[in-house]
């Protein structure tokens, strides 16, 4: 197991800086997962989870999907949002109101009180998988929050400053956490580290990460 889950207690403090404008509220989306696994299900069945491949042909680790009014995606084309699932031509499948009212429940417990997501990319993370640093700058602006809900197996989620080459800092991301940044903090650069292997009791062996954002 990593250091970083090893020295962490199991009894974090609920809230927790990472910086200006970004808060981590531990055990957030709790009460809210029962009912988001099974709506996950449903939103999978119409948009499976796909290995989308970038603009320079490198293949995610990550396999994705969406929900929402659009969808993030990349392939040789760029990075954009679409309001079509590419691989059936559909729209992709509405927002389930469990994970809408998580969005917003979390970013107004953050300071974001008026906050509603219009798309919601949904990562799974095998062991191996992982998410190189970057920024979220594909939306139409940056006046709204990201809020990232991990649910499944825990991750190291590293949460840099406003260039690639600032100092990274580590937080440990178990089940139910939420991570929120805006503000000053909105386009600083994450990323997750490869997820290790392991066995979640609601999940098995794979982190679900959704980030919910503000598109359009």
């Amino acid at each position: 197991m990593n250091d970083l889950f090893e020295n962490s207690a199991p009894l974090d403090p609920p809230r927790e800086v990472m910086a200006e404008g970004a808060i981590l509220l531990r055990g957030a989306a709790l009460p809210f997962a029962p009912d988001i696994l099974v709506a996950l299900d449903g939103i999978t069945a119409r948009s499976p989870f796909r290995h989308m491949v970038t603009p320079g042909g490198y293949r995610m680790s990550a396999a994705m999907t969406n929900c929402g009014i659009a969808g993030w995606i990349t392939d040789r084309h760029g990075y954009r949002y679409d309001r079509v699932d590419p691989e059936n031509g559909f729209p992709w499948p509405a927002m389930p109101t469990c994970f809408l009212d998580l969005a917003v429940s979390a970013a107004a417990d953050a300071g974001y009180v008026n906050f509603v997501p219009d798309a919601c990319l949904i990562n799974r993370y095998d062991p191996g998988a992982r998410l190189s640093l970057h920024q979220d700058k594909d939306e139409q602006d940056f006046v709204n929050p990201i809020v990232s809900v991990s649910l499944g197996l825990p991750a190291i989620f590293q949460f840099g400053g406003l260039t690639r080459s600032d100092p990274v800092c580590k937080f440990a991301m178990r089940h139910g956490d939420v991570a929120v940044w805006g503000g000053p903090s909105r386009l600083n650069f994450h990323g997750v580290a490869g997820v290790k292997d392991g066995h979640h009791d609601m999940l098995g062996s794979k982190r679900i990460n959704l980030t919910f954002r503000r598109a359009l």
